[in-house]
C-alpha cells in the first residue's frame, strides 16, 4: 500500500468566489489521487476531514460530496470515510491509499545519470488560469449544471467576461493524467513525481533525494495555442507557467536512456551528474510554489 495526506485551506488553495463546492471537492480529490498514481499505485480510497463554519449550506455540502464522488469514480476509488468539525474557515485533509499489487513503489530517489527526463498531462493551464483570475480577467457568474455519474445536478460557477474558459477551469479542476502512472511503472520509471509546485520545483525534489541534478531544455515544451493567446493578452512569458506553474498534476518521470517513450510521454530534458534542475539558456532556475511565501 502507499499512503498520501494533503491539506485545502480556504483562502490559501481555493477561494468560494472563484470555485463551486463541487469544483473543489473535484480538486481536491484529484490532488490526492496523482500523488497515489504517481507512486505507480492504483488509488483505493480517500478519507476527508472537513472543517466548516456553522452557516455552511447544505447544497455546499452536497456539491462538495458529489465532487468527490465524481472524481473518485474517474481510477475507481472510493470516499471511505472521515470527519468534521466546526472552523472559521473551511478545511479540507485528505488521505489518499493506493494498491501496489506487489510491485515496488516508484519513489523520487531512483533518478540515475543518463536518464532521460518526461512528463505525460499538461502543464501551464492552473497557473494561466489563476494569473487570469487574479488579475481580474474574469467575473463570476452563479449557476447549475449536470455533474458527472448518474447525471446527478449539483453546483456550479459560470464564467462571463472572460476569454479562456478552459485555462479558467483548469485551476479549478485539474485533470491528472491517471492512466499514466502506472504505465511509467511498466515502462520501468526509475523515479516520478506529480507536478504540484511547478516542474523546476518538483524536479529539484527528485534531483535532491536522488543526489543528481536535472537540465530541462525550454525548446522542448509544446506551447499551446491558447496558453500564448492568454500569456499575450497578460503581458507574461507562457514558459513560466509551464516552469514554475503548478497544480495541473501532469506527472514527471525519469526513464533509463534506453527506452522509448509512447505518447503522451514528452522528453523535456535529463538527469546528470550534480544537483539541483538548471534550465538550458536560464542563469538560474526559476522557483516554483513555496507554501509558507508564495
Amino acid at each position: 500500500m502507499v499512503v498520501t495526506t494533503d491539506l485545502l485551506l480556504e483562502g490559501r488553495h481555493f477561494r468560494l468566489d472563484w470555485s463551486s463546492g463541487y469544483e473543489i471537492g473535484r480538486k481536491a480529490a484529484a490532488q490526492n489521487l496523482s500523488d497515489v498514481i504517481a507512486m505507480g499505485a492504483t488509488p483505493t480510497a480517500l478519507f476527508v476531514g472537513l472543517g466548516m463554519p456553522p452557516d455552511t449550506t447544505i447544497a455546499w455540502l452536497d456539491a462538495l460530496t458529489d465532487g468527490f464522488r465524481d472524481e473518485c469514480a474517474l481510477v475507481g476509488a472510493s470516499v471511505a470515510g472521515g470527519d468534521i468539525a466546526r472552523s472559521d474557515t473551511i478545511v479540507l485533509g485528505v488521505t489518499a491509499l493506493g494498491d501496489l499489487a506487489g510491485i515496488a513503489p516508484i519513489t523520487r530517489s531512483g533518478a540515475r545519470p543518463g536518464d532521460q527526463v518526461a512528463i505525460a498531462g499538461r502543464l501551464g493551464y492552473a497557473a494561466a488560469g489563476l494569473a487570469l483570475l487574479s488579475a481580474g480577467k474574469a467575473t463570476m457568474e452563479a449557476g447549475t449544471a449536470t455533474t458527472g455519474a448518474g447525471g446527478a445536478r449539483g453546483e456550479t460557477k459560470g464564467w462571463v467576461g472572460g476569454s479562456f474558459p478552459e485555462l479558467l477551469l483548469a485551476h479549478r479542476r485539474p485533470e491528472p493524467p491517471y492512466d499514466q502512472g502506472a504505465r511509467a511503472a511498466a515502462l520501468g520509471a526509475t523515479a516520478m513525481v506529480d507536478v504540484s509546485d511547478g516542474l523546476v520545483q518538483d524536479l529539484g525534489h527528485v534531483a535532491e533525494a536522488s543526489g543528481v541534478g536535472v537540465v530541462v531544455e525550454p525548446a522542448s515544451f509544446r506551447v499551446s495555442a491558447i496558453l500564448v493567446e492568454a500569456a499575450r493578452y497578460l503581458g507574461v512569458d507562457p514558459l513560466d507557467w509551464i516552469l514554475t506553474g503548478g497544480e495541473d498534476h501532469a506527472l514527471a518521470a525519469t526513464f533509463p536512456p534506453e527506452v522509448r517513450l509512447p505518447p503522451p510521454w514528452h522528453v523535456v530534458g535529463e538527469v546528470v551528474q550534480g544537483q539541483g534542475v538548471q534550465v538550458k539558456g536560464r542563469a538560474e532556475a526559476p522557483g516554483g510554489w513555496d507554501h509558507f511565501r508564495g
